[in-house]
């Protein structure tokens, strides 16, 4: 219970927030690498001023020499081991990353490009070989490279790959070939214009038999010329990012030493023989991209950050713009004086401090798997969904809340001096790169209705639909049937069968049941829905297509509990004071504001009345009125640094 929070939550003085603790609480055991990426911001903050004025091969060029400059300081090698000149920390690497992203998100994204995927792919997929040959080059800047996954015809789909890598024994050599248009190489970050190396993914072909897709470190530039058999294309402008050269990519009979391919999980014998540690081919691929979750948890993280960038300017804006009279004074209104303005800045920003503590779990237990700390099967599976979730929301969240505050700011929000119209542009692809979020939730979805099954890897739409219509949906269905569910509320609250009526609003517990209802009533009813579908009707994969709507709802509720699970916890762990008592304020904010958003629903499924929803309404709005005092302080404790706020016109 966190019933000890609830007191000082139920007053109506102005909690004290003191700034520099709150920040110390967010930084958390990172602060050290986190302020040394602010300070190098603040440093190169003139850099990428006139960014909008450049050419493109201007602002990627500048782009690239920054991204150098910040290598030579430490910070973007955080991640790799000592003995190669990292700092051996991926929790820290995450925390930098993360941070980084309160500057431009060109620069972010060409470090996630060069440092997480294409590094973090030498680093997970290879061994001591390709350690010593690639990794202290790459970790200064002086190799650059790319991530060559994602093709035309097949992007989330990775099994299905059309690029084919096939042996050749009398060469030693695999020989890496682009099938059509489709299985071109394509949106690759680096590509067009500074990669020496790709780390290409391919189908592996041995004698007569593939073997599925394998990873290869692939040169594509020699001395700055496109390599023999190797085809690239700018992809030219984009949306946002533009200070990133993505590019398209084919290979045309490029050959490569047996050595070339990363061999952590599988490898050839010169005479041709393919071995694994791991036999199952689904287990063995589904490993393999596990060990690169470590993209998916960075930008959910920088997605969050830039949500902070533009709260911190909306609400900064709010406290010195005047609208109306309306008072006899004759002085015009604050904007966040409003009731309105309040309800459309101050939930966001309690959902975005609700997501920075989501985000802390999930880099923990990103640090403990790829360091060996916690590195079990069911520990792995668990962490690829929660990183999936938290990413899906968290860019989702990124996208709704700078577009919101780009409304709040007014005209002023649409002159590109002011910072959101780069926001917007380059933070869009967050929703859809590093996996589409539809298809991120799915997978958590498959998660909760399988159990992280050890057959769990092997499991597609089709094989997910028919796993639960066997006898796992029993268990599903058994372990969240109604009075189940109802059972375990009145273990934690007084009230019987009236908890949800009786409950005190600003009690943390009551929201967490609520949502826990939520996500274990839906996971019930899909399970339900696959199991009578498949025996009334056949076809488990066309039933399963009918129901997605119910999957990504199952997975949004699941996530959005994790979320506020992490919220809850973090709170017990503050001192009793006034950042606990502001704390608290946002905690219930996000928390009754996420029941509030879904108020239909919990009406339809008779737990919520007319009055009690009336009743989170008011709650809501008290509690935007109650936050608001401290606002100021709230994006404060974030940390960014001014000189990232980039608007003259609004913040001053």
């Amino acid at each position: 219970m966190v019933n000890d929070t609830s007191a000082p939550r139920g007053g109506r003085a102005r909690p004290d927030v003191d700034v520099d603790a709150l920040r110390t609480i967010l930084d958390g055991e990172y602060a050290t690498i986190r302020d040394l990426v602010r300070t190098n911001l603040v440093t190169h903050a003139s850099v990428l001023e006139d960014a909008e004025e450049l050419g493109i091969d201007a602002f990627r060029e500048r782009v690239r020499e920054l991204v150098v400059e910040l290598a030579a300081t430490g910070q973007t090698g955080m991640g790799f081991p000592e003995e190669y000149g990292g700092g051996g920390d991926i929790g820290a690497s995450i925390a930098a990353f993360e941070t980084l992203a309160f500057g431009d998100l060109s620069v972010l994204v060409k470090v996630g490009v060069q440092f997480g995927l294409f590094g973090g792919a030498i680093l997970q997929l290879g061994t001591e070989r390709h350690h010593a040959a690639y990794l202290p080059d790459l970790i200064t800047g002086r190799l650059m490279g790319c991530f060559a996954m994602t093709e035309t015809g097949h992007g989330s789909n990775v099994q299905a790959l059309g690029t084919v890598a096939t042996y050749d024994v009398d060469t030693q050599e695999f020989v890496l070939t682009t099938h059509g248009d489709a299985a071109r190489k394509d949106y690759i970050g680096n590509a067009a214009r500074h990669a020496e190396l790709a780390v290409v993914f391919a189908q592996l072909r041995v004698g007569d038999r593939s073997e599925g897709v394998h990873a290869f470190v692939v040169p594509i530039r020699v001395d700055g010329a496109v390599a023999p058999g190797v085809r690239i294309e700018d992809d030219g402008r984009k949306m946002g990012l533009n200070g990133v050269d993505n590019g398209r990519i084919w290979f045309d009979e490029v050959r490569v030493p047996r050595e070339a391919l990363l061999n952590r999980f599988a490898d050839v014998s010169p005479d041709g023989t393919y071995e694994s540690p791991i036999e199952n081919p689904g287990r063995r691929f589904f490993t393999m991209l596990g060990t690169l979750v470590q993209g998916r948890v960075s930008v959910g993280g920088g997605a969050i950050n830039a949500s902070k960038v533009a709260l911190a300017i909306a609400v900064k804006y709010a406290l010195r713009r005047r609208q109306f009279e309306t008072a006899s004074d004759g002085e015009e209104q604050l904007l966040l004086d409003y009731g309105m303005h309040q309800r459309r800045l101050l939930p966001l920003l309690a959902r975005t401090y609700a997501l920075h503590f989501a985000q802390d779990v999930v880099r923990t237990d990103l640090h403990k798997v790829l360091s060996g700390i916690e590195d079990d099967e069911q520990t792995r599976r668990e962490l690829e969904s929660r990183a999936a979730g938290t990413k899906a929301l968290g860019t989702w969240h990124a996208t709704r809340v700078i577009q919101e505050c780009r409304e709040a700011c007014g005209g002023a929000g649409y002159l590109a001096v002011n910072r959101f119209a780069a926001l917007k542009a380059d933070s869009d692809i967050f929703t859809t790169f590093e996996g589409d979020n539809h298809v991120l939730l799915q997978l958590v979805a498959k998660g909760l209705l399988t159990g992280y099954a050890s057959d769990f890897e092997d499991l597609d739409q089709l094989g997910t639909a028919r796993f639960v219509t066997g006898l796992a949906v029993e268990t599903v269905i058994e372990k969240t049937s109604a009075h189940k569910l109802l059972e375990r509320v009145r273990d934690l609250l007084p009230g019987g069968d009236e908890w949800d009526r009786e409950a005190g609003l600003l009690d943390s517990e009551y929201h967490l049941a609520m949502l826990r209802f939520r996500e274990e009533h839906l996971l019930a009813g899909v399970a339900r829905r696959l199991k009578r579908g498949v025996e009334r009707e056949g076809g488990p994969g066309a039933v399963f297509s009918r129901v997605q709507d119910h999957v990504i709802a199952v997975a949004r509720a699941h996530v959005e509990r994790l979320v506020l699970e992490a919220f809850v916890e973090k709170l017990r762990s503050v001192p009793d004071g006034g950042n606990k008592e502001a704390l608290g304020l946002l905690c219930d904010l996000f928390a009754l504001s996420s029941i509030e958003a879904d108020r239909a629903w919990f009406m339809e499924h008779g737990r919520l009345t007319v009055q009690r929803s009336k009743a989170i309404t008011r709650e809501v709005n008290d509690l935007c009125r109650r936050v608001r005092p401290i606002a100021d302080a709230l994006v404060d404790a974030w940390g960014v640094p001014p000189e990232m706020l980039r608007s003259p016109d609004l913040v001053g």
